[in-house]
């Protein structure tokens, strides 16, 4: 006879995959607006075009480093400031696009380590 451990080790819940989705929407969609954030920044104080604002943004936002070397004083700063807020963004946004199987990771620990308990 299974008792309840073993039946829940059977198959994820619905819910976790519901969780993942809705967690994926939410990381690309931040992903989106930093990108936005940066194209907007390097077109406005650097002179930017649409194209080469993206390869900039995209290459911080990954942290590979910027491609094209900034001229303007401004441009270099919004870099820096834009360099220092990709590096916090794309660790929050890992965790928020995780956090439903780190959930799940750490509640199953915690049912196993209860189910040789007298209640």
């Amino acid at each position: 006879m299974m008792n309840k451990v073993q039946k829940r080790k059977s198959k994820p819940p619905l819910n976790l995959y519901l969780h993942l989705i809705r967690n994926w929407l939410i990381g690309i969609l931040l992903i989106a607006t930093a990108l936005f954030v940066g194209m907007l920044g390097y077109h406005v104080f650097e002179g930017m075009s649409w194209i080469d604002s993206f390869l900039n943004a995209s290459m911080i936002l990954s942290g590979m480093g910027p491609a094209s070397v900034l001229i303007t004083p401004s441009g270099k700063l919004f870099a820096g400031i834009y360099a220092l807020f990709s590096g916090l963004a794309f660790i929050a946004i890992v965790v928020i696009m995780l956090s439903p199987v780190i959930h799940r990771f750490f509640r199953k620990i915690h049912m196993e380590s209860n189910t040789g308990t007298d209640e």
